[in-house]
């Protein structure tokens, strides 16, 4: 019977310690660039256990599965049918739909419950074969996957590998949506390359396929582009092949969204990917297993969402059509290793040759980031930015004006200031601290964008400094059209029977606003974590969300009132 298609063991999924790593390992396998054997050494040397490496790993996965897509569907989604008339004839009314409408709701069912529904007449046999299906791996787990996602040290799942392969091979296709999260790849080898081949013969749309490391540069097979049919592709954790090798005739003619997660690759794949999906809209990279270099030629992205990655270079050669540039939680130095020692990061270049339909762009880093031309480097089509300043950094500070005027129609400011830990997590020499005063930003000659256009500023994070204030004084003396200025203030700020936040903003409450319609909102910062900007990345790429960096859930903190 179809249904035992699916049938799985109880399976174990946790282990009291992760065994240790196969000899043969050693020198074979990196992790963001980093050799294993180079690695073990460099932590031994500083005194750790190599056990931290798979805490490390784990890390890894657990950032992976945080921000890969969750499936269409899930098996416990709530079905109710409390609302509708329930006539006590014993008619089967549902079994007399049109097979095209029983075959679109067995195509809305996890895999394991549009196998079930064979059982429940004769009109249903047939259907679970015919319809679009959704799989994902861990749907098949005893708990629904409920238990979250398996780590290194796991038992590896065997009975859900065997029930995919038994259901991709049963099933005659189209796979609406795929996702293959929780087997060991270097274990099942053979089952992971008949997996893509079977995919690709029988038109998956949305494919999620993830390795379980270890290895983490486990080669993924080259048949991954023999999948002309895929609408939505995301990658985690592989060393992609070597795009050299693969048929020049490759494309993904179909293919609207690309997400690709701690792979490890070089320029020319990446290039080649974007080359061969001539409608892509949307590329998401978590993670990169050396720098990224991203040299963009395409007529069809629309945004473009960069996270944990060491940006060495972006160049926005020509695309015609993006609207959307996100960076996030970048690294702050290169993840290439110099015999066990880190090399540091220089500042990475953003350089905006041809993109006239960019409106969105952030979090940008002065200091640590440059736009190439600089004041011949002027962006007219950026409307919304977002900017990470160490306030506590003078040289930092000092950059903010010449990053501001290449957007001289600028209408919408987001300002986040890191934290301390952000600001001891690299040296910084006495000369490069100090406040910024006013007289600064006043003697520093016109910001076009802050005089002319700006309407919201949003400051994230506000301690009180007085290179903070300054700043904020200077656009409200400034600012002609603004129209609101909201500033979160950081947890760490208020103090019981206090007046300290009033205190710290007085200068600003006190000063004589240009803009005499706008209106100054104070919150209480609800981030207690240390975390840098806050950043949603689903709401990054939703065209009907205008602003994705003004998160709501700022708001739901505690208003302060400004009187």
């Amino acid at each position: 019977p179809l249904p035992s298609l699916l049938q799985t063991e109880t399976l174990a999924v946790s282990s009291p310690r992760p065994p240790p790593p196969p000899a043969a390992m050693d020198d074979a396998h990196v992790i963001q660039g980093i050799s294993w054997s180079d690695m073990v050494a460099h932590m031994e040397r500083g005194g750790m256990d190599r056990g931290m490496v798979y805490f490390g790993y784990n890390l890894i996965l657990h950032y992976v599965y945080s921000y890969l897509p969750d499936p269409p569907v899930s098996p416990a989604a709530a079905l109710s049918l409390s609302a509708a008339p329930s006539p006590n004839d014993g008619v089967d009314r549902i079994s007399r739909l049109p097979d095209a409408v029983l075959r679109d709701i067995v195509s809305r069912l996890p895999a394991k419950d549009a196998a079930r529904t064979a059982a429940l007449a004769s009109r249903w046999r047939p259907l679970w074969r015919s319809a679009p299906l959704t799989l994902a791996d861990s749907h098949l787990l005893p708990d629904g996957g409920a238990g979250g996602q398996l780590v290194i040290g796991a038992a590896s799942p065997r009975a859900v590998t065997a029930a995919v392969s038994r259901v991709l091979a049963a099933h005659p296709g189209p796979f609406r949506c795929v996702h293959l999260t929780r087997t060991t790849m270097e274990e099942h080898r053979g089952e992971m390359a008949r997996w893509l081949d079977i995919l690709a013969a029988k038109g998956v749309q949305e494919l999620v396929f993830v390795n379980r490391p270890l290895p983490i540069d486990l080669r993924l097979p080259a048949t991954i582009f023999s999948c002309a049919s895929l609408t939505r592709l995301h990658l985690g954790i592989w060393r992609l092949p070597d795009t050299a090798a693969v048929p020049r005739a490759a494309r993904f003619p179909n293919l609207r969204d690309l997400g690709l997660y701690w792979n490890s690759m070089e320029d020319r794949d990446l290039d080649f990917m974007l080359e061969r999906s001539p409608v892509l809209e949307s590329l998401f990279i978590l993670g990169f297993q050396s720098g990224l270099r991203l040299r963009l030629v395409n007529q069809s992205l629309r945004c473009i969402q960069l996270g944990f990655s060491f940006a060495e270079d972006i160049d926005l050669v020509d695309a015609p059509r993006l609207e959307r540039l996100f960076q996030f939680a970048e690294l702050t130095e290169s993840p290439k290793m110099n015999n066990g020692r880190s090399t540091r990061k220089r500042s990475s270049v953003i350089k905006i040759g041809s993109a006239p339909k960019l409106r969105v762009l952030g979090y940008l880093k002065p200091g640590e980031q440059e736009l190439a031309g600089n004041k011949e480097n002027i962006v007219p089509s950026v409307q919304i930015l977002g900017i990470e300043v160490q306030f506590g950094v003078r040289n930092t500070v000092k950059k903010v004006p010449g990053f501001l005027r290449c957007f001289p129609n600028l209408e919408t400011l987001h300002v986040q200031s890191p934290d301390r830990f952000h600001l001891q997590s690299r040296p910084i020499s006495e000369e490069s601290t100090g406040k910024v005063s006013v007289k600064f930003w006043q003697e520093g000659g016109p910001i076009k964008c802050i005089l002319q256009s700006i309407k919201k500023v949003f400051f994230y994070e506000f301690r009180g400094s007085r290179s903070e204030v300054s700043f904020l004084k200077f656009v409200a003396e400034k600012a002609r059209v603004l129209e609101q200025m909201v500033v979160v203030v950081c947890i760490e700020c208020f103090s019981p029977g206090d007046d300290n936040v009033r205190v710290k903003l007085k200068p600003l409450t006190s000063a004589k606003w240009n803009s005499k319609a706008c209106r100054l909102e104070l919150f209480r910062s609800p981030v207690t974590d240390g975390s840098g900007p806050a950043y949603n990345h689903e709401l990054a790429s939703d065209f009907e969300f205008a602003d994705p960096f003004d998160l709501k859930y700022y708001k739901k903190a505690g208003r302060i009132s400004v009187s």
